[in-house]
């Protein structure tokens, strides 16, 4: 089972890449909705918590306070 514990600024792998070719985000927002940035374009998007832990697969980075 993958790792589904994430907190803000952590990079998460998601399970489809994005149209830049990578699939690696960083958590930038978290409240009922998630919104991540794309580390390589600087795209954003946001989703709803629920779809975001179905389409993540695991986090790479932990964020340190």
């Amino acid at each position: 089972m993958a790792d589904k514990n994430f907190q803000l600024h952590d990079q998460v792998e998601m399970k489809k890449p994005h149209a830049c070719q990578t699939n690696l985000w960083e958590i930038i927002r978290m409240g009922m909705d998630i919104k991540i940035k794309c580390v390589k374009c600087d795209q954003i998007v946001m989703m709803p918590r629920r779809e975001f832990t179905r389409k993540m697969r695991r986090v790479v980075v932990h964020h340190e306070d």
